[in-house]
């Protein structure tokens, strides 16, 4: 009996991967809490003692289960093999996820769980993979745990991935506003920060919502140089206000509302001299800011943030002219262009926080669907124009060229049909696009493939640049993979077989180690997308 028993505690060890790729031993290690069901006396019936030993096995089981989904795990725990099986079963589990089937995952799930969860959680990559396709349905179903296919496992929404960021991080790259909602749903977080060599530390997801809204293709071809300008604020309030960026500043709206000492990341960028990612956060997050609940000066509540914000600016600016006068004339122009910066950035705050209100209900009035234009650009400004007047701004300069309002080319035949030229800006009218039905999910993609595309993604980029110094993931190249897509996708070719793939040696020619094989993503599904067409 003393023997069957080791031999249960060694099975169960191995199920749990003692030994194996856990390294840390803290007291409160969602891998290994404390106080787990103690092991029951032995029992003089052998039958029963077997029983007992079952009925302990199954506490321990579901009590590790319940910490490991729970909890918020760093660094990731999944083993490299577990991740090589998720490599090797993506030609069959993105078809699954494009469709969003509820059913089919299971399915694969039930018969096919090696690679896709281990330790009673479903892997970061596994459902990281829902979020890149925007698969909710799954997500939801993977997040709950309660369906008897999954035997137990569950999504866990604050469980790091092997390249260093959370669920959350990738759901904020992906504008996914509905995904957002969900991970909330289920307990994310919104104050994790990226860590890890393969991304830039220290990251929340809302600087990833904040800075790819920054990288939209409409602010980077039309603001003005000069950040010392006047009329840079004002063009910057009438981009942001474009139905086009709607969907950025949705996703920065929903992760700030749950993000701590949001004024502090104000702040931070405003120092930065970073206007257009303080416009974008201002704008969006403007509700919560006035509220003014959570910041504090002094010890002292304030009611509102604006007028704080509005103090730092002016504080800086005296700050900044007492060092004026007292640094050589080579350190003056630096100074005096800091101090331009914080004057522009405190113009930005008194006209969102003076017009912000009127701004967002119009922003908020735009059609969900970006290319569903309903407005021509130009009637747009004027009406941002408008608003702006009537609260006692009168923007002044060159108007901003409509011409120059335009997305990345789109050579796929879904995108193309839709991208029908009018007189206004070349969009198509919301009849036009219900004429045609689309695939789902099609929105966010077209977003994303049309205004920052993932060589320009914040998660993406940084990836690329730290983990893959191979030449073959230039810009350049990426670009043309991304082509190769379209035109492929136009021309409607068909999957190759996955015997044919030769997937995990094509994705560890991209990239030097295993742990950044997800480069754009998880971005062993971008690669797979393009081997399909290649």
């Amino acid at each position: 009996m003393e023997m069957m028993h080791k031999a249960t505690e060694s099975a169960y060890d191995e199920d749990n991967g003692k030994g194996k790729d856990v390294t840390s031993t803290e007291e409160n290690d969602p891998w290994n809490p404390p106080y787990p069901p103690g092991v029951p006396a032995p029992a003089k019936d052998v039958t029963e003692h077997i029983k007992l030993i079952k009925q302990w096995m199954s506490q321990k089981h579901a009590f590790l289960a319940a910490s490991r989904t729970a909890h918020t795990i760093i660094p990731d725990r999944t083993p490299e093999s577990v991740n090589d099986a998720f490599v090797d079963k993506l030609p069959r589990l993105v078809p699954i996820l494009e469709k969003d089937s509820v059913r089919l995952f299971l399915n694969l799930f039930k018969h096919e769980t090696r690679g896709l969860a281990w330790g009673f959680v479903i892997t970061p990559d596994t459902f990281n993979e829902m979020i890149v396709q925007n698969a909710l349905r799954c997500a939801k179903v993977a997040l709950e745990g309660k369906a008897p296919e999954l035997n137990g496992h569950r999504a866990n929404p604050n469980y790091v991935n092997s390249s260093g960021y959370f669920p959350l991080h990738l759901a904020a790259e992906m504008f996914s506003a509905n995904m957002i909602k969900l991970l909330f749903r289920y307990g994310a977080s919104a104050n994790l920060r990226t860590t890890g060599p393969e991304v830039t530390e220290g990251l929340l997801p809302l600087h990833v919502a904040v800075e790819n809204a920054c990288r939209h293709k409409f602010l980077e071809e039309n603001l003005l140089p000069d950040k010392g300008n006047t009329d840079y604020v004002f063009r910057l309030i009438q981009l942001l206000c474009l139905p086009e960026m709607k969907i950025f500043l949705d996703t920065v709206r929903l992760i700030a509302e749950r993000t701590d000492d949001l004024l502090a990341e104000v702040r931070k960028y405003i120092k930065d001299g970073k206007l257009a990612e303080t416009a974008v956060l201002l704008l969006a997050a403007q509700k919560k800011i006035r509220a003014g609940s959570s910041f504090k000066e002094n010890g002292n509540s304030k009611t509102d943030g604006f007028s704080i914000i509005s103090h730092v600016c002016t504080e800086d600016a005296v700050a900044i002219d007492s060092q004026i006068t007292q640094n050589r004339v080579r350190k003056k122009q630096q100074l005096k262009a800091d101090k331009k910066l914080r004057r522009m950035a405190l113009l930005l705050v008194i006209v969102i926080c003076e017009a912000g209100e009127a701004l967002d209900a119009y922003i908020r009035a735009h059609p969900e669907v970006p290319y569903a234009m309903q407005v021509a650009h130009d009637e747009v400004l004027k009406r941002v124009s408008s608003i702006l007047n009537n609260h006692g701004f009168c923007p002044t300069g060159e108007c901003i060229n409509i011409e120059n309002l335009c997305p990345y080319d789109q050579q796929s035949s879904s995108l193309s049909d839709n991208m029908l030229s009018n007189k206004h800006d070349g969009y198509a009218t919301a009849e036009m696009v219900a004429r045609k039905k689309q695939p789902r999910g099609w929105e966010l993609e077209h977003a994303r493939r049309s205004f920052v595309p993932y060589w320009k993604a914040v998660l993406f980029s940084q990836l690329e640049a730290r983990a893959c110094p191979s030449p073959m993931i230039e810009l350049k190249t990426i670009r043309e993979m991304d082509e190769i897509l379209n035109k492929a996708a136009e021309e409607g070719s068909s999957p190759i077989p996955h015997s044919n793939l030769g997937l995990s040696g094509r994705i560890s020619r991209l990239t030097s180690n295993h742990r950044s094989r997800r480069l754009f993503g998880t971005a062993a599904s971008t690669v797979l997308k393009l081997l399909k067409h290649a």
